[in-house]
């Protein structure tokens, strides 16, 4: 009886990695929406008529940078910034689990 409860435990841990994935993605929507509702009712409580955004779109190797508005070259390289933070966190934690053996 030891065995198979062994084995019910080893299914059941194997199980959660999915699982938490799976809320740690939800988790990161609900963020992220929560953010845009952040964004757009501080920008209908300001009243002010400028609006300004930069961006960073990066499609394989070719980085497409936009931006519009007084306050576009902070943004946009604030973006740049962030992508290769990203990036660089990126090939770390890639370095850190290394390659499944297959």
């Amino acid at each position: 009886m030891a065995v198979s409860q062994k084995s019910t435990e080893n299914a059941y841990n194997s199980s959660n990695g999915p699982r938490g994935i799976l809320v740690l993605f939800i988790m990161g929507i609900f963020i992220i929406f929560l953010g845009v509702a952040v964004l757009i009712t501080a920008a209908m409580l300001s009243g002010s008529g400028s609006a300004s955004f930069g961006g960073f779109i990066f499609i394989g190797p070719i980085p497409i940078i936009i931006g519009a508005g007084p306050e576009a070259p902070w943004l946009t390289a604030m973006a740049v910034i962030l992508t290769i933070i990203g990036i660089v966190v990126f090939l770390i934690m890639r370095r850190r689990m290394g390659k499944p053996n297959g």
